[in-house]
């Protein structure tokens, strides 16, 4: 596993050796499950290690959830949509801007190394397949940022409260991954708290609805 990472040939595979397994159920390696409708699957050198340089994650989320803010600092990911509909936000971090692509089955949005994004569900059910340009790419959890990273430290850096902060990440008690977490104090303080986001724009000078424009 030495070469594991981007890979430009097939040195791996020797002539001597004869040819490797090349076909896996990679439905047998769960990455994570919220519920069966809620479910990724990953496919890695792990579970098939001719496979160097590149690896899959075939993701199902119902809408209602949410993939959660995350990054990969060692692939750049693209994403594929199989069925349904989804937006993928990504943060541009070389000109702080947010980008959000409304993207149904045929269409894709490829996310640089090190990006952070999430993606949402815009469907009742909606089916992805997420290619990596690394066979072990490592992801960098929001969830892991929040409960990790000790309450006091959001106030020095941001003058924030440190006793609002740790009420409010209460709910993060693991990896979320597939969001929104099983939890009664999230289901009852949280959801009840929940606004009307939807988009408006200006038109000439009068406050309008993006459905009504």
């Amino acid at each position: 596993m030495s070469k594991s990472g981007f890979v430009p040939d097939n040195s791996n595979i020797k002539k001597s050796s004869g040819t490797p397994n090349l076909s896996v159920n990679y439905k047998q390696n769960v990455l994570f499950k919220r519920n069966d409708q809620n479910i990724a699957y990953q496919l890695t050198s792990t579970q098939l290690p001719a496979m160097l340089g590149g690896a899959f994650v075939d993701l199902y989320m119902t809408k209602g959830h949410m993939r959660e803010p995350h990054w990969h600092p060692n692939a750049w990911e693209l994403d594929i949509v199989v069925s349904g509909e989804v937006q993928v936000s990504i943060l541009d971090p070389d000109t702080s801007s947010m980008h959000n692509y409304r993207i149904k089955e045929g269409e894709v949005v490829f996310i640089p190394m090190g990006w952070w994004h999430w993606i949402e569900p815009l469907s009742e059910e909606a089916h992805l397949h997420l290619f990596f340009n690394n066979d072990q790419f490592e992801s960098t959890e929001g969830s892991d940022v929040l409960r990790l990273t000790p309450p006091i430290v959001f106030q020095k850096a941001y003058r924030v409260s440190a006793s609002e902060v740790a009420e409010a990440v209460v709910p993060i008690t693991d990896t979320v991954i597939i969001g929104p977490p099983n939890h009664s104090y999230y289901q009852k303080s949280y959801l009840k708290d929940e606004r009307d986001e939807r988009i408006v724009v200006k038109i000439n000078e009068k406050v309008v609805p993006a459905e009504d424009k």
